[in-house]
């Protein structure tokens, strides 16, 4: 099981988007085999809901411009969507083995995404929060294509030994914490900026 955070790192330095893997890297080669054709009812609520979540951010982006605050309702929504999403990409990448719940509570998915409360955020960064985010959604889409890579490899190890390989959950866990936190900080989950640093998990 991966550390959700090292204790050796200040409170300071924890950011408030995170990955949590309690994964046991045993995979199902069945599964693995029909992942992709497994995963396509997900595939296509997470269509869905990606339609009613760009609604909600632009919502959340009026409200927070005048307030600087998302509302904790649109925050949940947002969250949930985030999590679920992220729980259809670690199925399809190998990250997890379960086939994931139709559902974006907190807990219950090997990968699972820790989301803080929300807080006081710049009006002047969610004003131009899209503009502000082009690099890190430029180095999210590349850790992306690395990512498949990753999962491409991953298929045929788990397919040989019924495991997934350590060090490539780690490093798809770790490319896949950066897009996380991202996209999080493009739907106004966060004020803070996607960070490089830490473990694949924290």
């Amino acid at each position: 099981m991966s550390e959700t955070m090292s204790s050796s790192h200040p409170e300071a330095d924890r950011h408030p988007i995170g990955l949590i893997v309690t994964d046991d890297l045993r995979r199902n080669r069945l599964t693995v085999f029909f992942r992709i054709l497994l995963a396509i009812p997900h595939f296509i609520v997470v269509t869905l809901w990606s339609i009613a979540a760009f609604l909600a951010v632009i919502v959340a982006w009026f409200v927070g411009l005048f307030t600087g605050r998302v509302p904790d309702g649109l925050n949940d929504f947002i969250a949930a969507f985030v999590r679920y999403s992220t729980r259809v990409t670690a199925y399809v990448y190998l990250l997890a083995d379960p086939w994931p719940p139709f559902s974006g509570s907190q807990g219950g998915y090997p990968i699972d995404v820790r989301i803080d409360p929300p807080q006081p955020q710049s009006r002047l960064t969610i004003a131009f929060r899209v503009i502000l985010a082009i690099p890190a959604l430029i180095l999210a889409q590349v850790f992306r294509y690395v990512n498949q890579i990753v999962a491409f490899l991953g298929w045929f190890y788990a397919l040989a030994t019924g495991r997934m390989s350590e060090g490539m959950r780690n490093i798809s866990a770790w490319l896949l914490r950066y897009e996380v936190q991202t996209y999080a900080y493009v739907m106004l989950l966060t004020g803070r900026y996607p960070s490089l640093a830490g473990a694949p998990t924290a």
